[in-house]
C-alpha cells in the first residue's frame, strides 16, 4: 500500500488549525504527525480534520507544552507511548498500521541555550532522552517501522546555514550530533530524507527572530523522517515544504514528507 507521511512541528494546533487544514487539503498526506500541539487531547479541534477524511487519531497532549498527534485517513491502532526520563511529558506516541508497520512520532527536547549538561538541566534532559532512545533501540532493534518528528538536532554540516558558527549552538553541537548518530545506528534507522536528497543545504526550521527568514535563509534541519531498512528500501521520495514558512502566522518549522510502500 502506498503511504504518504508528513511530519510537522505545528507550535500549537489550536492556534494554527487553519494551517493544518490547508496542508491536508493541498498536500493530502495519508498520515500527518504533529509535534508541539500544546493542548490537552480533549481540546484538540478534530472536527475539521474528520470532515476531510482524517478520522483516525493517536494523541498524547498536555496543557501549554509538548504534545504529539498522529492524524490519519487510513486505519491506525494506538500503539502506546514511552515516558522518556520519567518526566511525564507528552513527547512520544506510536501507531500501528493494518499491515503491522509502526509509526513513532517524537518530540525530542530542545535543550535550552547552554550546551553544558552540568549547568543546564534542559541540555542534560536532552542528552538523557537521546541515551534512553539509544538503549531502547539497542535492546529491541525495530523492524518495519517509521520514526518521524522534531528531533531538535541538525546532524550534518549541510543541515545548518553555517557549520562552524553553530558548533557551540544547541542543536548542532558535537555531543548532540554524536548522540543522535549513536541512537540512529542502534536502531539501524535510515535517514529517508537524506537518502533521497543526499547533497546540499536543507532546512526545516527558521527562527522567528530573523526579520527576513527567506532572504537570510539561516535555517536548520531539525525535522526528520527515518525508517528501518525493510521500509526505507521502498521509499518513493522525500521533500521539505519550505513555502509553508511563509504562510500567514506560520510555525517556525515546515512540513517534511516521505512516501513508502507498506
Amino acid at each position: 500500500m502506498p503511504l504518504k507521511v508528513c511530519t510537522w512541528n505545528i507550535n500549537s494546533v489550536r492556534l494554527r488549525e487553519g494551517l493544518v487544514l490547508r496542508l491536508l487539503r493541498e498536500e493530502a498526506p495519508d498520515i500527518l504527525c504533529l509535534q508541539e500541539i500544546k493542548s490537552p487531547v480533549e481540546k484538540v479541534p478534530l472536527e475539521g480534520f474528520h470532515e476531510l477524511g482524517y478520522r483516525h487519531v493517536a494523541m498524547r497532549g498536555q496543557k501549554g507544552y509538548n504534545g504529539v498527534a498522529i492524524i490519519s485517513r487510513v486505519p491506525i491502532e494506538d500503539a502506546g507511548q514511552r515516558d522518556f526520563c520519567a518526566m511525564g511529558d507528552a513527547r512520544h506516541v506510536a501507531a500501528r498500521l493494518a499491515g503491522g508497520a509502526i509509526i513513532h512520532n517524537l518530540y525530542i527536547p530542545a535543550g535550552g541555550d547552554i550546551p553544558d549538561p552540568k549547568v543546564n538541566p534542559k541540555f542534560h534532559h536532552k542528552l538523557s532522552f537521546l541515551e534512553e532512545l539509544r538503549s531502547w533501540f539497542a535492546a529491541d532493534r525495530p523492524r518495519k517501522a517509521i520514526l518521524v518528528g522534531d528531533l531538535n538536532i541538525a546532524p550534518r554540516e549541510d543541515d545548518v546555514w553555517n557549520h562552524k558558527a553553530l558548533l557551540k549552538i544547541v542543536s548542532h553541537t558535537p555531543v548532540e550530533t554524536e548522540a543522535m548518530e549513536a541512537m540512529r545506528a542502534a536502531g539501524n534507522w535510515v535517514d529517508v530524507t537524506r537518502a533521497h536528497i543526499p547533497d546540499g543545504r536543507l532546512y526545516s526550521w527558521w527562527s522567528y527572530r530573523s526579520p527576513n527568514w527567506e532572504a537570510a535563509d539561516k535555517g536548520r534541519r531539525l525535522d526528520h523522517i527515518w525508517a528501518t531498512p525493510d521500509l526505507a528500501g521502498s521509499s518513493g521520495g522525500s521533500r521539505v515544504l519550505k513555502s509553508a514558512r511563509g504562510w500567514q502566522q506560520p510555525s517556525d518549522h515546515v512540513p517534511v514528507f516521505a512516501e513508502f510502500e507498506v
